[in-house]
């Protein structure tokens, strides 16, 4: 038998879905045929897995959880094809324990890290996992947040539809309860809010040109001048900007004051200050 390569395995990966290290087991089985491989992957029980790898997947849940020592969070998308594998037992604990993986691991090459909770990959867990509910699962979305001092506010809205992450940092250690639930309000808010950024500055520019666009046709229809055409969408932009970035939005639960006066007021009663930077949204 010769030397299976590694070009013939990322080829196999690349048919199959399956993991790498499986990948090349199963050519070492079957002498490098290609073929008898992907037959040996599929007697080995992975098959049920590899057919329904192009069935669509409309329905899924978002997770979040944090780390023992506080200093890392997690947020995860994972997609499967119907709402009552969504609600499963086997499935939510899949999501759990994903997301405790990449607060220890992070997302780089996810489905190849061995599992901090035993032996095999992320990839195994996965393909187990299809099996084992008979549908198709895929992880659409993943990230890691680190912070060295502050809190972690993360929020799961519409039976796991939405997902939220707030990292609040701190330049000193902070365990006021006051921060710990400043941080989860703010994940409630965002979850309930059409936030894109916390600043105006951090709002992507295919987003502002694409709204531009969009406002440059509206006001053409009312057939006024271009000079007075550029100062309207100026002040739409200047709007719409307020409506998007969460500092400048009333808070969900006191529409009275925004959530940038929020955090000035729980930062002045703590007596130290928050830095609300960046937050991560998935949704379905």
């Amino acid at each position: 038998m010769g030397t299976i390569t590694a070009a013939a395995v990322k080829d196999l990966r690349e048919i199959t879905g399956v993991a790498m290290m499986d990948c090349k087991k199963a050519l070492v089985e079957t002498n490098g045929d290609m073929k008898a491989a992907q037959d040996y992957l599929r007697k080995k029980g992975q098959a049920k897995a590899l057919k329904k790898s192009s069935r669509e997947t409309r329905e899924g849940a978002i997770f979040f959880t944090t780390s023992s020592d506080g200093k890392s969070a997690s947020l995860l998308k994972v997609a499967c094809e119907t709402d009552f594998v969504a609600r499963n037992l086997k499935f939510k604990s899949f999501l759990k324990e994903v997301a405790k993986q990449i607060c220890v691991k992070g997302t780089k090459d996810l489905l190849n890290q061995t599992l901090i909770t035993g032996e095999g990959n992320i990839q195994n867990y996965l393909t187990n996992t299809i099996a084992e509910l008979g549908e198709n699962i895929q992880i659409l979305e993943s990230r890691k947040i680190e912070i060295k001092y502050g809190e972690f506010g993360g929020y799961v809205h519409n039976n796991g539809k939405i997902g939220v992450v707030v990292p609040l940092e701190t330049e000193t250690p902070c365990n006021d309860s006051r921060l710990k639930t400043l941080a989860h309000d703010i994940a409630m808010h965002i979850a309930a809010s059409p936030a894109e950024a916390v600043t105006a500055d951090q709002v992507p520019t295919e987003i502002l040109e694409k709204e531009k666009e969009i406002l440059k046709a509206q006001a053409r229809e009312t057939g006024k001048p271009e000079n007075i055409i550029e100062k309207m969408i100026e002040g739409r932009i200047n709007k719409y900007l307020k409506e998007i970035c969460v500092e400048t939005q009333p808070f969900v639960k006191d529409t009275q004051i925004s959530v940038s006066d929020l955090v000035k007021k729980t930062s002045d009663e703590i007596g130290i200050k928050i830095d609300f930077k960046t937050f991560e949204k998935f949704q379905f």
